[in-house]
């Protein structure tokens, strides 16, 4: 109840109408969960925080019915580029023809790096909206190495030999294949449209730019495909970060954030103070180690990186299950504990418990996971040893975070040490342009402001066939995730402008026929 209060006395006379409405949805959640005490965590409210209006995949998980989609393979040559290799592996693919009508067009989604299923799960505007809107075919295909696509079974991991063919190169050309063997098996030569978010969404906008004949266009929503090099500054996620958790309290969330790394550090060195960060943060493996206690401090970062990407207007379950505007959440428990106990490492461990617990089931904390597993990321480590180089740093000063200098000599011993290969920083560039994209078209670049990797997106329209879209409180692809019946204004218009330019290159495509 004190955080409530308090908050209303001091602050609210502060906000604009919009955040007030936000905040009011949060000040009616932590009444709840402050009901609920049973917890043996910081206590939270005993529910899952599903969204409403499940899109037909997560019906289908939820048990209401079976999956909309049918799950088939392609063949798929281990390396495009050698003539002389015959290998081949089974490539997985979803198909949702529900509502297409064989007059309508392909989206087609570009797997990431995960399991194609859980994509489609969290995909809902193309699941729903397109499929319906533009009576479409809608395919997920998998990428390479992740999911149950593995070139070489159970050995696919096992070195950097077997690893050497998980690059983007050959991803795009199994998509420009599978496309083009996807239309014969369909018997259709309507356009087809690449989709994707994130790494996805930069491999729908690469494939637009490397194979404009299999595509006609390009929506790229939250890729960061300028997070190479020199093309953005290191400590731009850092600094959105930074400035989602400048949540309006009488002293600012981020300012108790940056101030638990001093305190951490101080009581790892006293006796028995690695038993108290244990205790405090309900870990469910003690430190035991100064090394640990580094592990700690980068298991919190991660969890605040993530946070930020999934600080959504509605309840959703993307890398956990999280209310609505998760961090306005976190940060209002963060200073309600520390008002409470005067304690920040107390108020920061509630805080992560957000993140972690929101259900009250867990018992324990595994700082050892900070994302979903349905994420591949020994995979992903590999592609950023190799070509996905993107550097990031941080300064303690302007930004909550430790100081982390990007040296690209420590990150190649890394590399070389895990893997045995050495990165190559500006492949991407010399592969897809860097910011010189300026001869392509048909590609739309969405991107929410509240995204950590939006800095390295494109936020201003390149051409008038490449479109920059951006939402200024909207997170990591926010608009491909399902509709919802309180989407904020903002996300409704955004959706229509997205189908209104990809309805014109369905448009134009058909005049040329």
């Amino acid at each position: 109840m004190y955080i409530v209060c308090h908050f209303e006395t001091t602050v609210m006379k502060q906000l604009t109408s919009a955040y007030i409405s936000k905040m009011v949805y949060v000040a009616v959640f932590l009444l709840s969960l402050l009901a609920h005490q049973s917890s043996a965590l910081y206590p939270h409210q005993q529910r899952s925080f599903l969204g409403r209006g499940l899109p037909l995949n997560l019906q289908a998980q939820a048990g209401v019915s079976d999956p909309p989609y049918t799950v088939g393979h392609v063949t798929q040559k281990v390396d495009h580029f050698n003539t002389g290799d015959t290998r081949t592996f089974s490539q997985r693919y979803l198909v949702l023809d529900e509502y297409w009508d064989k007059e309508g067009p392909l989206f087609v989604y570009t797997g990431n790096e995960g399991d194609i299923v859980w994509f489609f799960q969290n995909s809902g505007f193309v699941v729903e909206d397109l499929s319906q809107h533009f009576n479409a075919l809608i395919i997920f295909i998998e990428h390479r190495y992740y999911g149950q696509s593995l070139p070489f079974g159970a050995d696919s991991y096992k070195d950097a030999q077997h690893l050497q063919y998980l690059n983007s190169q050959q991803a795009l050309a199994d998509f420009a294949s599978a496309i083009t063997e996807l239309k014969t098996l369909y018997n259709t030569s309507n356009p087809a449209i690449a989709v994707g978010g994130s790494y996805g969404g930069m491999l729908s906008a690469w494939l637009r730019m490397t194979h404009p004949e299999v595509v006609i266009g390009s929506y790229a929503a939250s890729a960061p495909i300028w997070w190479f090099s020199n093309l953005t500054p290191c400590n731009s996620a850092y600094q959105t970060i930074t400035n989602d958790f400048n949540v309006l309290l009488p002293k600012k969330c981020s300012d108790i954030v940056r101030s638990v790394w001093s305190e951490i550090s101080n009581i790892s060195k006293r006796e028995n103070g690695l038993s108290t960060l244990t205790q405090a943060f309900h870990l469910c493996s003690p430190l035991k180690s100064m090394d640990d206690v580094g592990s700690l401090m980068d298991w919190l970062e991660n969890s605040w990186f993530n946070l930020a990407m999934v600080d959504y207007p509605y309840a959703a379950s993307f890398l956990e299950p999280l209310p609505p505007w998760p961090i306005n959440v976190t940060c209002m428990v963060i200073y309600g504990q520390l008002m409470k106990t005067r304690n920040v490492i107390d108020a920061i461990a509630a805080g992560v418990n957000i993140y972690y617990n929101s259900s009250g089931q867990a018992k324990c904390l595994n700082i050892s996971q900070s994302a979903t597993s349905k994420l591949g990321s020994a995979g992903w480590d590999y592609q950023a040893c190799t070509e996905m180089v993107m550097p990031m740093c941080s300064d303690g000063v302007t930004d909550m975070f430790r100081e982390h200098k990007w040296d690209l000599a420590q990150y190649e011993e890394g590399c070389m040490k895990q893997f045995g290969v050495k990165p190559q920083p500006d492949l991407v560039l010399k592969l897809y342009g860097g910011k010189d994209i300026a001869n392509h078209s048909n590609i739309i670049f969405s991107n929410g402001l509240l995204d950590p990797w939006s800095g390295g997106g494109v936020l201003h329209s390149v051409s008038d066939t490449l479109k920059a879209i951006v939402l200024t409180k909207g997170a990591h692809h926010l608009d491909l995730r399902a509709s919802q019946p309180d989407d904020p204004t903002e996300l409704t218009q955004v959706r229509k402008m997205e189908m209104d330019i990809m309805a014109g290159w369905i448009e134009e495509h058909s005049r040329t026929l």
